[in-house]
């Protein structure tokens, strides 16, 4: 159901979304929801309460995260609930020493699985070598992910605050060995979960303006000429919170050559490894 624009509800809607972009030309929306207004309050928490993750916390953010869509209900994906004190350190160690992952109280971690149809087909004495494309490789992930974001929404909307954490991909083959994964399973990235610290500098990062991403039937290029105008909003954003970059630098420096990918330029072999050659 959409809410008619009332105040002092449609206030609430028209500040996160001031918040979301900084854009002039997008300060109002002429429908919303509850679920909009959540989605347009995410920020990535860093920081943490000295509070757990219960396990009906857990029960219910897992239950979102298995409502959302999965490829012909293949359902190629699985999580891993960490809260032994010593593997969270172990796991930040092998993620670019990330302190937050040491203080989250939970940290899931997602897998791309596709052992567990393998494991059927095995007993079953049916073939399954669609698995060594990298279709379904990339099934795996995407599943993994749809799942993932379900489980922030939920999470987000139980008072919690999370992050995700792409360095689990720096030392896939540890991090392997870390979760004792079996063949054709691969840890596709983290989540940090807890309740959220009040004191933590950060807000709402602005995107990209919808019409730099959104096109009209067929792609179109000159959209990018917007990106200039974003790069100076982030950046402003960004002074806020003591920091100096916009959004142009760090982009290219993220993506400049295979050094900046911090291992993960191999990724194909250690997914070969790990039993998934996606070919």
């Amino acid at each position: 159901m959409t809410l008619s624009p009332t105040e002092p509800e449609y206030a609430v809607t028209a500040d996160l979304l001031r918040r979301r972009y900084r854009d002039p030309d997008l300060t109002a929306l002429r429908l919303r929801s509850p679920v909009i207004d959540q989605l347009l309050a995410h920020r990535s928490v860093r920081q943490f309460l000295d509070a757990p993750v219960d396990d009906d916390q857990l029960t219910s953010i897992i239950a979102a995260a298995q409502s959302a869509s999965t490829s012909s209900n293949l359902q190629a994906w699985s999580v891993i609930a960490v809260r032994d004190p010593a593997r969270r350190a172990r796991l930040a160690a092998l993620a670019g020493d990330q302190q937050f992952l040491r203080c989250a109280p939970l940290v899931l971690v997602w897998l791309a699985d596709l052992g567990r149809a393998a494991r059927v087909a095995d007993r079953h004495g049916a073939a399954l070598d669609a698995t060594d494309y990298l279709e379904s490789t990339v099934l795996g992930f995407v599943d993994a992910s749809l799942a993932a974001q379900n489980a922030v929404v939920a999470a987000e909307s139980l008072g919690l605050g999370a992050v995700f954490v792409g360095a689990f991909r720096n030392r896939p083959t540890e991090v392997a060995a870390e979760l004792r994964l079996p063949q054709r399973v691969f840890a596709t990235f983290g989540l940090a979960v807890g309740v959220p610290d009040p004191e933590e500098r950060a807000g709402i990062k602005p995107r990209l303006p919808q019409r730099v991403v959104v096109h009209q039937e067929t792609y179109d290029p000159s959209r990018d000429e917007a990106v200039a105008d974003y790069d100076s909003r982030l950046a402003a954003y960004n002074r806020e919170y003591e920091r100096d970059a916009g959004w142009i630098a760090p982009l290219l420096s993220r993506l400049a050559d295979r050094h900046s990918l911090k291992g993960r330029d191999d990724l194909r072999a250690r997914l070969r490894d790990q039993g998934l050659p996606s070919r």
